[in-house]
């Protein structure tokens, strides 16, 4: 318990709280603890996960465009990279918390000798200890008077929101975002809305063992990332000349893939950059708002759930195109709720799809059962083993298909359960060019550069190389080229003037990591002379 003078009244309640843990240890067996820490696991690769996508795309791409249009994204690349330092302070510091509860608690990740994981069964005294927490948080164990270390963190965490508040709290395109940071990032309850009239540090930290800490650090952490995210996805909208005729057209659907039973989480759904024109029609979401649709959702019911709607667009000759939307997310147990979990678990390690004729790499496990022992079927595909607990399934026929998982769980009895899960063809690929499908540029440039293809955001390794394409630009016949540079159409596009459009269209290109599969129409590239 937390050292310092006390008064008879505090070290009764202490002497209460320790009969009480003591009756409680009898209760926890093995399997609630390792759910518990494997949920904070989660929950922290699903942030590393969020990081790597925030600094490998998006980031690259708003840097990129500060560079290439100033006047249009260098104030937002700047104001971001205030955002991501104050938000790195923040996630740097709860991690430092972490390192230090860990080390005055004995817990040890690692063998320092071996170097291997040490199972979380010799962790338990540590993971259940309090004692580390309550010191950190509260002065003498005084639930009224958080440490400095305690009112440093919400410094942090004050930063943030209040950065983002002042900075955008007056662009109204990005009210979501300042909204987000209001609600999730505070250390502090609004007046009166205290869910049991205790103040925040007291509900998250108070009496509350490492594991909880931890995980409620992690959650903040997330909370931090998830509003970083939102800020580079708002901060990269730009602008579409109206001038400019697409030929095909894409929904958007972005949202949690997992989230924490009791939270609230929004799914957004657009079609490419979002217009409020009245001749786009948005079906499956609660409510339409500046050409965005929007969908509360909860963390009601464990497992995968399904959105879908469909996106109307009436085009420039009044006939309506309909493009369907789907988004899949799963609500994952929270602190409360792993204590009840039990039962058989299953993931796709890179989606929550499968794609026809790939190696799908899967994981599945029975909570504090020998993972080597388990089987997989799936009537319909290709399994083949990949270690103890990972597979490799390659789905061939059909929209869907069930995975059988079978084991025995830590008392002894025989287990099977089936998932289900979507087969979609691998996306068709997208022309490119500098990385872009639509870009500006001097006539005088055009010539110096190449012609690529590549499906954006895949995770599977796959190359295109481009062996031929069209040109066509304003008062002239289309141009075949052969290979994949432009350094024939110098004749073509020397007359050019400012506001002329070069497409490069019907790009034929051959595959390498999709097997057998054909490739789809690669979608044109369309240059704005400046």
């Amino acid at each position: 318990m937390a050292q310092g003078k006390q008064t008879p009244r505090q070290k009764m309640i202490n002497l209460m709280y320790l009969v009480f843990i003591a009756m409680m240890a009898l209760n926890i067996d093995a399997e609630i603890i390792r759910s518990y820490y494997d949920s904070t696991k989660a929950l922290n690769e699903t942030r590393t996960l969020t990081e790597k996508k925030n600094e490998k795309i998006f980031e690259r791409t708003l840097e990129a465009k500060a560079q290439q249009v100033p006047d249009t994204y260098a104030t937002p690349w700047e104001q971001y990279k205030v955002l991501k330092a104050k938000v790195d302070a923040l996630v740097k510091a709860s991690d430092d918390i972490k390192t230090t509860l860990k080390k005055q608690s004995e817990f040890h990740d690692k063998d320092p000798k071996t170097g291997k994981d040490i199972d979380v069964s010799e962790n338990f005294a540590a993971l259940n200890n309090n004692e580390a927490t309550m010191s950190y948080f509260f002065k003498d164990g005084d639930e009224n008077s958080p440490t400095k270390g305690a009112m440093d963190l919400k410094a942090k965490m004050d930063d943030v929101r209040n950065y983002i508040n002042v900075t955008f709290g007056k662009n109204a395109q990005l009210q979501d975002l300042v909204d987000r940071a209001n609600k999730s990032i505070i250390a502090e309850y609004p007046q009166g809305k205290s869910p049991n009239g205790k103040t925040w540090f007291q509900n998250k930290f108070y009496h509350q063992p490492l594991i909880a800490a931890i995980s409620n650090l992690e959650i903040i952490q997330n909370d931090a990332r998830n509003v970083q995210s939102d800020a580079l996805a708002l901060l990269l909208q730009e602008k579409v000349d109206a001038s400019i005729k697409f030929t095909s057209y894409e929904p958007i659907v972005s949202g949690p893939i997992d989230i924490q039973a009791g939270k609230q989480a929004e799914v957004k759904v657009m079609l490419g950059t979002y217009s409020n024109s009245n001749k786009i029609a948005i079906t499956g979401v609660s409510k339409v708002e500046n050409g965005k649709g929007t969908i509360a959702i909860s963390g009601n019911g464990i497992g995968e759930h399904t959105l879908s709607g469909n996106i109307t667009l009436t085009d420039a000759s009044g006939k309506p195109q309909t493009f369907p939307w789907t988004h899949t997310y799963n609500v994952i147990a929270g602190p409360r709720e792993v204590k009840m979990e039990k039962g058989l678990l299953l993931s796709a390690d890179k989606m929550n799809v499968m794609y026809r004729g790939l190696e799908n790499p899967v994981s599945g496990s029975i909570l504090g059962a020998d993972n080597s022992k388990l089987s997989l079927s799936a009537p319909g595909a290709v399994v083949k083993g990949a270690g103890a607990g990972k597979w490799i399934v390659t789905p061939t026929t059909g929209n869907s298909v069930k995975l059988t998982l079978s084991g025995t769980d830590p008392y002894g009895k025989t287990v099977s359960q089936v998932f289900e899960y979507r087969i979609k063809n691998v996306p068709p690929p997208q022309g490119q060019m500098r990385g872009q499908n639509v870009l500006s540029m001097p006539a005088s440039s055009v010539p110096n550069q190449s012609v690529q293809a590549a499906i954006p955001d895949f995770d599977f390794p796959v190359s295109f190389t481009v062996n031929q394409f069209m040109v066509k630009v304003p008062g002239r016949a289309a141009l075949l080229i052969k290979g994949s540079s432009l350094d024939e159409a110098a004749g073509l596009v020397k007359n050019l003037r400012t506001g002329d459009v070069v497409y490069i269209f019907d790009i034929k290109a051959t595959a390498t990591g999709l097997g057998s599969q054909q490739i789809k129409n690669i979608s044109p590239i369309v240059i704005n002379i400046n």
